[in-house]
């Protein structure tokens, strides 16, 4: 079944992207999108019938090289199926809604239909590569799947070929994406070396031996954990796009709208997420590299909220906030709660991919203007997407009853972070930086809801006259992710943030590992048990009744012969045997019980942040639609700063593009042009000519001058002989 899963996108994209001709260009899009709903269909039940035991399904031999032994396989755990209906769910929904958004382009000329199935054969192409990288069994195989998702960006951010800024837009990602992608190599050249696989369960086993070796380079020493760990930290921040990596992301919403929510909202930019989670029990052993996460984190939160404070951009808002909210998760991977990164991936895949396709029904309704300063009172004409983005924006500000489990999807998740990030930082930064981005975020998204659908209308009057909703075939999206966007949150709250036996269970983490993992002594194991199997609840919401003193091992390894020996040397990574479970929190990791027990304050505070970021944007652009613009002109400095996005792509242009073009521009006109094309010239056009011409003099044609030479040869000749007596 996950084999379908994994090759059905593939399939569609080579018939697709190979032969249109054959079966047309609706047949295109009906085989990729009907190959794509198989998959999702699929992808559900693997999740509701995951297994706890992690399993690996080998698909063919793959890489052979000395002591490198790689099979292409499938590692099926929780977090495998919960990326597997993110990606599936996300990228099925936006082929159908493709259907309306791209059945007339104006980006292409009458006669270029073939368009349509080239950019349908490319959503499965990245669709594909994502099941790649998220099903991987070892390193090798992931970068492979990183590497080609990051081929279809490319190739779809650039999707509109004719326009400049698409094809800038999808280099800048590709080059950005290159940087940190080369970390992540890095981290797997490392990883490899030191554990002689790339084989994740053998580099899970060894986890805590690296954090006892050094690595030499030059005079220096490092940690060999905490280098490896930053090293791939890097890959995931080109992909995730944080804060230094992150220039790319707005700048690829200059692709059609319904690859910003596939790719940029929803998929890919969580690969880093994912990734990070993933290496769990490695991250587990590098502290310090945690501290840098949570710091970086926090920081793009509430970097990327400020600027889209000020965004007119309708896609760019939406851009911002995504990097804002990817801050959110890795805030919660780096203080170990790596089940609430994931619970955030979870729900923001539903409401964040639901406001771009909103956002593009919008588009659609306009006319292809994307600037909300040319929106107003819209709410009337196109009433279905206004609803769709009143769901997800009351999901993304976290709207809900507090100290309840009842609200909309952030509500649950954004708080869980907020309180986890309070636990691991005692309160500090990252808590406040959540907190603050959380108000900002309130404000921008329902400043997006007022400019647009709400006030006089403004821009082109003949624009707003013909304004029409969206065909059923991009709705029909739009309502389902409204139901994710509403009711995700609340259904997996306690599988992704409830008690810890829940949370291990939904996780696949063995009883004894949680029994060592909050210090239990081997007289309470028995009490662990009954506590993790009474009222543990399944991700699909039924009872579980069997018990969970099985044993619970990954394939290839050995079972312990009795309970008591499992308990006591089954435990974490570093005794020789991967850790089970799909995540892994160390035994001192204790960030989930302290957040659980948060002041009631810190629970209210993401709530509060919310209301005040309402009121604000209610003030501005209902109640008083004059103050923007008074606020704007008495902070103009700021207001500049933060729409220029922090000037971060002028700085990096003075850095290091300007730079570039003048090494390469010298290189070509004095290296190239004066140095190796003049040199060359030079000696053919100067100095042989020169010696030709001497030689030419010569050849007088007389024969005394040949004679003179000869005997001056003869005489050059006897000196010679004299001089070394013949010997050699």
């Amino acid at each position: 079944m996950v084999s379908i899963i994994l090759f059905a996108p593939l399939i569609g994209a080579l018939i697709a992207g190979f032969g249109w001709r054959l079966i047309t260009i609706q047949g295109a899009q009906w085989i990729t999108t009907g190959l794509l709903f198989l998959a999702c269909v699929l992808s559900w039940i693997v999740f509701f019938t995951t297994p706890e035991q992690t399993q690996h399904i080998e698909l063919l031999r793959w890489i052979e090289s000395g002591t490198l032994s790689t099979s292409w396989g499938i590692r099926l755990d929780r977090l495998t199926s919960i990326m597997l209906i993110v990606v599936t769910t996300v990228s099925a929904l936006v082929h159908l809604y493709s259907f309306g958004y791209m059945a007339h382009d104006e980006n292409f000329k009458e006669g270029e239909e073939s368009y349509r199935a080239r950019f349908f054969a490319y959503l499965s192409f990245f669709t594909f590569a994502m099941l790649m990288l998220v099903t991987s069994d070892n390193l090798v195989q992931m970068f492979f799947g990183w590497e080609g998702v990051g081929v279809a960006s490319y190739l779809l951010i650039g999707f509109y070929y004719r326009k400049p800024s698409a094809n800038a837009a999808a280099i800048k990602a590709f080059v950005v994406n290159r940087v940190g992608d080369f970390g992540f190599a890095l981290g797997i050249f490392g990883l490899y070396y030191l554990t002689d696989s790339i084989m994740l369960d053998d580099i899970f086993a060894d986890a805590s031996r690296l954090s006892g070796v050094n690595l030499q380079f030059l005079s220096w020493s490092f940690d060999a954990t905490e280098i490896i760990v930053l090293l791939l930290f890097i890959g995931a921040m080109g992909k995730s796009a944080q804060l230094f990596l992150h220039t790319w992301l707005p700048d690829a919403m200059e692709g059609p709208t319904p690859v910003s929510a596939l790719i940029h909202a929803a998929t890919m930019v969580t690969a880093g997420v994912f990734m990070i989670c993933r290496m769990s029990p490695l991250v587990e052993f590098a502290p310090d590299v945690k501290t840098i996460i949570v710091f970086l984190g926090a920081s793009t939160a509430f970097v990327a909220a400020t600027i889209g404070l000020v965004q007119n951009d309708i896609k760019r808002v939406i851009a911002y906030s995504t990097m804002s909210q990817l801050g959110y998760m890795f805030v919660a991977a780096g203080v170990g709660v790596y089940s609430a990164a994931m619970f955030h991936l979870f729900t923001h895949a539903f409401f964040k991919a639901m406001l771009f396709l909103g956002a593009g029904s919008v588009i659609h309704a306009m006319h292809h203007e994307q600037d909300m300063r040319n929106y107003g009172g819209l709410r009337k004409k196109i009433p279905y997407t206004f609803w769709a983005m009143m769901i997800g924006t009351l999901a993304i500000t976290g709207v809900g009853i507090p100290l309840t489990h009842i609200g909309f999807a952030g509500f649950l998740s954004k708080d869980a972070i907020i309180e986890s990030a309070w636990a691991g930082t005692a309160g500090g930064y990252a808590f406040w930086m959540l907190v603050i981005a959380a108000l900002m975020t309130s404000f921008y998204s329902w400043r997006l809801m007022f400019l647009t659908f709400y006030g006089k209308q403004r821009g082109d009057k003949h624009t707003h006259d013909h304004a029409h909703e969206s065909p059923m075939v991009m709705l029909i999206p739009l309502g389902v992710l409204a139901l994710g966007a509403i009711f995700s949150g609340m259904l997996w709250f306690g599988s992704f943030f409830g008690d810890h036996a829940q949370v291990n269970r939904f996780f696949g983490i063995p009883v004894h590992e949680t029994a060592e993992a909050h210090g239990e002594a081997d007289d309470s194991h028995g009490e662990g048990v009954v506590a993790a199997t009474e009222g543990a609840v399944e991700g699909n919401g039924t009872e579980v009744v069997e018990s969970l003193t099985e044993d619970t091992v990954t394939e290839g390894s050995h079972a312990p012969a009795t309970p008591a020996e499992d308990h006591a040397t089954a435990t974490a990574a570093g005794s020789g045997m991967a850790p089970q479970g799909a995540i892994y929190m160390a035994p001192e990791n204790h960030v989930m019980d302290d957040a659980h027990h948060a002041p009631v304050w810190v629970k209210i505070s993401p709530f509060v942040a919310m209301l005040i970021g309402l009121v604000t944007a209610l003030w501005f652009y209902i109640w008083s639609p004059t103050m923007p613009a008074r606020v704007a002109g008495a902070n103009r400095p700021l207001y500049l700063f933060l729409l220029n996005k922090w000037y971060f792509d002028e700085i990096y242009a003075a850095i290091f593009v300007r730079p570039a073009f003048w090494i390469g521009k010298h290189l070509w006109k004095r290296g190239d042009g004066k140095i190796i094309d003049g040199g060359l010239n030079g000696l053919a056009m100067g100095i042989i000519p020169f010696f030709t011409r001497l030689a030419g003099r010569a050849q007088s044609g007389y024969i005394f001058t040949y004679a003179f030479a000869m005997v001056i040869g003869i005489a050059l000749l006897v000196t010679w002989m004299t001089m070394t007596g013949g010997a050699e």
